[in-house]
């Protein structure tokens, strides 16, 4: 990959003055030792490499721009030293299948994210089957792609008996070229393999997951893993995408040991790569794999693990507090917002069918906070579940109401028996020389200093529970938009 990446940057700035190399165990310690100097005076403009990047004595004289490829590939120990590096330098991190610590890090916003969804042109989705293993499945699978003038990657990962089930393919299929390669081949060997098999001369390559990273050959359109369920579910993203680089549909077969009963974690792990079948799917599989994984610790080296001890949400409130004190941004107190108000406000049963489905819906309604995404809101669930019931057109709009309240630093809101109240907090930032003026504009409010400061407002009762509701949320939105209006210098 690093190679690819040398070729494609050598070719691209050839008319321009700089100076590109690369840092890899292909290159001769000699090679080397020049490049390290020629780096350290500041003669190499950009450095294309391998972890070899991270070693000691890789100096550079004036690092500005940190790019790191396929990302997934670096572990915790790397990442350290990437951060030593990189104290004022601008990052760029690449990768098809985040991890799900860098992806939880994105959604919560410590990193920036951008994806890229459209595929390249011609480029068509890659078929994919999970199966047991089966020699015939495997036998026809390379004879077709051979037959179209195409190659084969069948993916092995143990190095000990690697070149058994070599011998076992080209057994199968003695009219094929099967060679085996793996990591801890000397680098003249594997290099030699490697630039056969982009020339064509070899048909089918039996390979560990040396080839997970990023190989771009457009001819190999079949990919076939043994033992599948030991993979992760990125990895197994990661090999399917070597394959299906051209405009001819590509083939994926994921296989598991015949008669073995998969574990929970390993069906899930197969059952969202078949799923996720769409060019640009990536994403999708990282934030299934958050969800089957869990977030880990951001700080620690544990890459995986559940956030039970406090609950998501506080974990979330928490996090996203760090992060504001860590970029200078003051931090106020933190307090919850409650409403107690009479009436009906909750998605009726059988308005959304599954159960997971339901709470992320609560979860997005919990975190409305204008008025246009309550509507975009409202127009989502009656594209996709029928028309909103009046129970779920109150929780919207209330949401949204506690969510000003919050704004406008009450504690609490009750409304019933006709009766509207707002409890403050005694610490509120108001513009209080308003006071008058807002008591003036909002009909019927009233403020009240002790025990504990309080608005409060009548709204109209009615013999018909709906009408009763409406009114209920109309007073209770007018007061509070009037309490933004003239209590805060800088309303929402």
């Amino acid at each position: 990959l690093a190679s690819q990446h040398y070729q494609t940057f050598r070719q691209r700035l050839k008319d321009f003055p700089v100076t590109v190399e690369m840092l890899s165990r292909f290159r001769s310690p000699g090679e080397q030792r020049i490049i390290l100097n020629q780096l350290r005076k500041g003669q190499v403009d950009i450095l294309i490499g391998t972890h070899r990047v991270l070693s000691k004595d890789v100096q550079f004289k004036d690092l500005g721009l940190l790019i790191i490829d396929e990302e997934q590939r670096f572990g915790v120990g790397h990442k350290e030293k990437i951060k030593k590096l990189k104290a004022d330098v601008d990052v760029l991190a690449l990768s098809a299948t985040p991890i799900p610590r860098t992806l939880h890090m994105s959604l919560a916003g410590i990193r920036d994210m951008s994806i890229l969804n459209e595929a390249p042109e011609d480029r068509m989705p890659i078929q994919t089957f999970v199966c047991e293993y089966n020699e015939e499945i495997v036998r026809e699978a390379i004879k077709r792609e051979l037959s179209r003038g195409g190659q084969v990657y069948y993916v092995y990962n143990r190095i000990g008996n690697i070149a058994t089930i070599s011998a076992r393919v080209k057994a199968l299929v003695p009219e094929a070229t099967v060679t085996y390669a793996h990591g801890q081949m000397p680098e003249g060997e594997l290099e030699n393999i490697m630039a056969e098999f982009v020339e064509g001369s070899i048909d089918v390559l039996v390979s560990t997951t040396i080839i997970e990273t990023g190989m771009d050959i457009p001819n190999v359109n079949t990919l076939i893993i043994h033992d599948s369920e030991r993979m992760g579910l990125s990895q197994l993203y990661q090999l399917r995408g070597r394959v299906g680089r051209s405009n001819r549909t590509a083939y994926a077969f994921l296989m598991y040991r015949k008669d073995k009963i998969l574990k929970e974690v390993a069906e899930k792990r197969l059952s969202a790569i078949r799923e996720f079948t769409d060019l640009g799917s990536g994403m999708k599989v990282a934030m299934r794999d958050l969800e089957i994984r869990g977030a880990g610790n951001l700080l620690g080296k544990m890459q995986h693990g559940h956030i039970e001890a406090v609950g998501y949400d506080l974990y979330c409130r928490m996090l996203g507090e760090a992060v504001k004190t860590l970029q200078g941004e003051e931090v106020e107190e933190s307090f919850e917002t409650t409403a107690d108000l009479s009436l009906d406000a909750y998605i009726p049963q059988g308005y959304i069918p599954g159960e997971g489905e339901k709470l992320e819906i609560y979860r997005r309604i919990a975190a409305l906070e204008t008025q246009e995404e309550l509507e975009a809101m409202n127009e989502e669930l009656e594209e996709r579940f029928g028309k909103v019931p009046r129970p779920l057109s109150n929780l919207l709009r209330v949401s949204l109401i506690r969510s000003r309240a919050h704004h406008l630093y009450v504690v609490k809101l009750t409304g019933d028996g006709g009766l509207i109240l707002a409890q403050v907090r005694e610490d509120a930032k108001y513009n209080v020389r308003k006071l008058p003026d807002l008591l003036s504009a909002c009909r019927g409010l009233k403020f009240s200093p002790k025990p504990t400061p309080a608005f409060s407002r009548k709204y109209k009762k009615s013999t018909l529970v709906e009408q009763t509701e409406q009114a209920l949320l109309d007073s209770l939105e007018e007061m509070l938009l009037k309490m933004e209006k003239y209590l805060l210098d800088n309303p929402a």
